[in-house]
C-alpha cells in the first residue's frame, strides 16, 4: 500500500539563541511518547543536544534530526542552532524543509538572529508558524512581541491563541493558561504530569470580552483570504472550526499569513497546541510545488522538474554530512520517487554513479536501519564516495541537477601549526574530515611555513573547532589568536593589455589579451559578491581554440586574491580583445598573457581593503547604557538605535569585527554581568586607510 505523504511534516525549529528551541523540541518528543522523561538543556540531557560541546555550553551547535508521530502525522523535525556562527546549519536545513516553527522569547522579542533566520526562510519560501515562548518570564510581553513580528519582520501574523496572564508564578497575574481562539476554549496544562494532560474549559467571564475581541480580529484577518468566509460572517452565521483552519492553512502555505501561538515550553504550557498547529497549517510534501533542476546531459541545460510523487523518477538532495573516519553519514531529502537499499544512483555534478549500501532513519545520535525511503522522507545514507553537501542524487536513467546550497563567506581566521611532521599528516586528514562536515569551514595551507589558516563564521565557531581538534581528535597543535578575514576590491575602471613573447624550450610563444576591470556597485547586505567574468568580443579562431583557456586563466588568477593577498570581490572582469598568431600562439602563451594583464590591472585600478562589519544588539539595564555606548565608540562602533523595552534598554549598533574580539566578556564586565548581546554579519565596508597601509607595509 502506497504511503500517504499528506501525513508527513518536514519542519525545522528556528530562532535566536536562548529563545527555547531545544526545550520546545524536548517537550514535543515527550508529549509524543518518543521519550519518557523531559530532558533539560541546563543539565545536558536533551535528545538533540547530544554533542559534548553542546552539553557543556548549553547551546545547539549542529542541526539534529529526529522523527516521531503525533496525532496521525509523522514529524521529521530538525532542531537548528540559534547562534549566528552556526547559521549555515539553518541555511541547509531550510533548503530541504517544507515548513518552519519560529520561536520567539516573550521577554526579548524579535532579536537579531530572529531576523536572520526569518530572511533565510523567506529566501526558500518556507511557510511558518510562530510560537511566542517564555511567557512565564519576568518582563514577558506577548503583545509587544506580536507587534515586532509585524514591524521588524514585515509579516502578517494571525493570532490563534492568546495568553492568560504573563510572568513568573510569584506575580499576581502570572502566566497560567492559553485561550484557543478557534475553539474559544481556555486550555490549562497539568503540572503534575509535566503538562501532558490538556484540560479544556469555558473562558472565564472576566476574560471573555478580550477573547471575543481577539477572535474577531482573527476572523477579520482571514477575510482577506476567503470570500466564502466573508459571506458567512456577513450573513451572521456561525463559522466552523474547519473553515477557519482551512482558510488559515491556505494563507500560510502561500506565505501570506503566520499563525501565532504562545506558551512556556519549560513549564509545559502551550506545546501540544503548537504540535496540532503544525498538523493544521504547515505543508505536507504533497503541498510543495514540483522541484526544478537542470538536465546535466545537454549543453543548453534545459529546465526539468520532479513532482512530489512516489511514481516519479528518484531525486534527492544531500544537505548535511556527519563526517567520520569509518564512513560519512549523508543526510538526504527525497523530493520524488523511491530509493531502496543496495541500489545505484547518479551524482550528476560528478557524473558518477554511487552505490547506496545502507539507509538509516536518524534519531539524533541514534540510527535505525531501513530498507527504503520515498517522497518526502529525510534519511541517512552511508557508503557514498564522491558526494558532498549540496549534491543531487537521482535516477541513473533520468538525470536531473538541483540547485546547490549556497553558504555565506567566512569572516574570521586562525592559524594552527602541528608540532611534528607526523602530526602534520594527521592534522590534514582531520581538517579534511571537518571540512566535509561543515561547508563554512575553510582551510588554507602556507607552502613556505606549513602553517595552516582555518577560517570560520566567528570566534565561537573557531573555538568549537579548536576544542574538537584538541579534545576529540587529541591533536598536538599550536593555536594562534583569531584574525579578521578581509576582502579586496578595486577603485576605478581600467583597461589593460597583457602580452607573452617568449622562447620556452626552443619554441616561441606569443599571445596578447586585453581585459577591463570594473568595480561592481552592490547593496550593503550583498557587499561581498564574487568576481564576475564576461566576454565582449567574438573572434572565431580564438573562440574555437583559446577562449576557454583564457577564461579559465582569468578565473584562476582572480581566485588567487588581490594585490594584498585577500579574496577579490565586487569586481567585473571583461575580456575585450585577444590577438593570436597562426604559428606561435599556444595555451601557455595565453596563460602568461592573462597573468600579465591581471597584475597590471590590479596595480592600475587601485586597491580597496574591505573589512567585515557586524550588527550588534545589546540588552542592558539603563544604569550601564552610558558605559556600553562609550565602549562601542572606542571600538569604531556606531549606535543606530536605543529603545526602552520593559525594564531593559535595547541598543542596536554596527561595529567592525576587528574591534569586537572578546566583546562578550567585555560587556559582561561593563554591566556587572547583567547585559547580553548578539551579533551577526552585516556587510563589508572600506577599512580605514591606516589598516590598508599596514598590510601594504608587511
Amino acid at each position: 500500500m502506497a504511503r500517504d505523504i499528506s501525513r508527513i511534516r518536514n519542519i525545522g525549529i528556528i530562532a535566536h539563541i536562548d529563545a527555547g528551541k531545544t526545550t520546545v523540541t524536548e517537550r514535543m518528543l515527550f508529549y509524543s511518547n518518543f521519550v519518557h522523561k523531559v530532558g533539560m538543556v541546563d543539565q545536558g540531557t536533551t535528545v538533540t543536544d547530544y554533542d559534548p560541546e553542546e552539553q557543556e555550553r548549553g547551546i545547539t551547535i549542529r542541526a539534529a534530526a529526529v522523527t516521531f508521530e503525533w496525532n496521525g502525522c509523522t514529524f521529521n523535525l530538525i532542531d537548528t542552532p540559534g547562534h549566528v556562527d552556526f547559521t549555515a546549519e539553518v541555511e541547509r536545513s531550510l533548503r530541504v524543509l517544507d515548513g518552519g516553527l519560529v520561536v520567539f522569547s516573550a521577554r526579548e522579542g524579535v532579536e537579531a538572529q530572529s531576523e536572520t533566520v526569518w530572511r533565510q526562510a523567506n529566501k526558500y519560501h518556507v511557510p511558518r508558524i510562530a510560537f511566542i515562548n517564555k511567557m512565564d518570564r519576568e518582563g514577558a510581553d506577548f503583545y509587544r512581541t506580536l507587534n515586532q513580528i509585524k514591524t521588524k519582520l514585515g509579516a502578517k501574523p494571525v493570532v490563534v491563541a492568546i495568553p492568560v496572564g504573563a510572568g513568573p508564578p510569584h506575580l499576581p497575574e502570572a502566566f497560567r493558561a492559553t485561550i484557543d481562539l478557534v475553539k474559544m476554549k481556555m486550555l490549562t496544562f497539568s503540572k503534575e504530569d509535566n503538562g501532558s494532560v490538556v484540560l479544556e474549559s469555558e473562558i472565564p467571564s472576566e476574560l471573555e470580552d478580550e477573547a471575543i475581541q481577539w477572535r474577531s480580529q482573527m476572523l477579520d484577518d482571514l477575510t482577506m483570504f476567503s470570500d466564502e468566509l466573508t459571506e458567512v460572517l456577513l450573513g451572521s452565521e456561525e463559522v466552523s472550526d474547519e473553515m477557519i483552519r482551512g482558510v488559515l492553512r491556505s494563507a500560510t502555505l502561500l506565505n501570506m499569513a503566520v499563525p501565532v501561538l504562545c506558551g512556556s515550553a519549560l513549564d509545559g504550557i502551550g506545546v501540544q497546541p503548537v504540535m496540532d498547529a503544525v498538523n493544521y497549517y504547515l505543508p505536507a510534501p504533497s503541498d510543495i510545488p514540483a522541484i526544478h533542476g537542470q538536465d546535466p546531459t545537454r549543453p543548453d541545460c534545459p529546465e526539468l522538474s520532479r513532482k512530489p510523487n512516489a511514481d516519479e523518477p528518484f531525486c534527492g538532495l544531500i544537505f548535511k554530512i556527519d563526517a567520520d573516519k569509518h564512513g560519512d553519514l549523508n543526510y538526504l531529502r527525497v523530493y520524488s520517487g523511491t530509493l531502496k537499499q543496495n541500489s545505484r544512483v547518479l551524482n550528476p555534478r560528478e557524473n558518477k554513479k554511487e552505490n547506496i549500501p545502507q539507509l538509516w532513519r536518524i534519531q539524533a545520535d541514534r540510527r535505525e536501519q531501513i530498507q527504503e525511503v520515498t517522497t518526502g522522507d529525510i534519511c541517512g545514507v552511508i557508503g557514498l564516495r564522491c558526494t558532498v553537501t549540496g549534491d543531487t542524487l537521482c535516477d541513473v536513467k533520468y538525470p536531473i541537477l538541483l540547485e546547490a546550497i549556497k553558504f555565506p563567506e567566512t569572516v574570521v581566521s586562525m592559524a594552527i601549526e602541528p608540532n611534528s611532521a607526523d602530526e602534520h599528516k594527521k592534522l590534514k586528514q582531520v581538517l579534511d574530515m571537518m571540512k566535509r562536515q561543515d561547508p563554512t569551514f575553510r582551510v588554507h595551507e602556507s607552502e613556505e611555513t606549513s602553517q595552516m589558516l582555518i577560517s570560520g563564521m566567528g570566534e565561537l565557531h573557531l573555538e568549537v573547532i579548536k576544542h574538537r581538534l584538541l579534545r576529540d581528535y587529541k591533536m598536538n597543535v599550536r593555536v594562534h589568536n583569531p584574525r579578521v578575514s578581509y576582502r579586496e576590491s578595486i577603485q576605478k575602471i581600467v583597461e589593460v593589455t597583457g602580452q607573452c613573447n617568449r622562447n620556452l624550450g626552443g619554441q616561441k610563444h606569443w599571445a596578447e589579451v586585453t581585459i577591463r576591470f570594473e568595480p561592481l556597485e552592490t547593496t550593503e547586505r550583498d557587499a561581498a559578491t564574487t568576481v564576475g567574468i564576461v566576454t565582449e568580443f567574438s573572434n572565431e579562431p580564438f573562440d574555437k581554440e583559446y577562449k576557454q583557456v583564457v577564461l579559465e586563466s582569468i578565473r584562476e588568477e582572480s581566485q588567487g586574491g588581490g594585490k594584498l593577498g585577500f579574496p577579490l570581490v565586487n569586481v567585473r572582469i571583461v575580456l575585450t580583445d585577444a590577438q593570436i598568431s597562426d604559428s606561435d600562439s599556444t595555451e601557455t602563451a595565453f596563460r602568461i598573457a592573462v597573468s600579465d594583464a591581471f597584475h597590471k590591472g590590479l596595480r592600475e585600478s587601485g586597491t580597496v581593503l574591505l573589512e567585515p562589519i557586524m550588527r550588534l544588539e545589546i540588552q542592558t539595564p539603563a544604569d550601564y547604557v552610558g558605559g556600553i555606548v562609550g565602549d562601542l565608540q572606542q571600538r569604531r562602533g556606531l549606535v543606530s538605535k536605543t529603545e526602552v523595552v520593559g525594564h531593559l534598554t535595547l541598543i542596536e549598533a554596527e561595529a567592525p569585527l576587528a574591534n569586537l574580539f572578546g566583546y562578550t566578556s567585555a560587556i559582561l564586565s561593563l554591566s556587572q554581568g547583567r547585559a547580553s548581546n548578539s551579533m551577526e554579519p552585516l556587510c563589508y565596508r572600506p577599512a580605514p586607510p591606516e589598516i590598508a597601509k599596514s598590510f601594504m607595509l608587511e
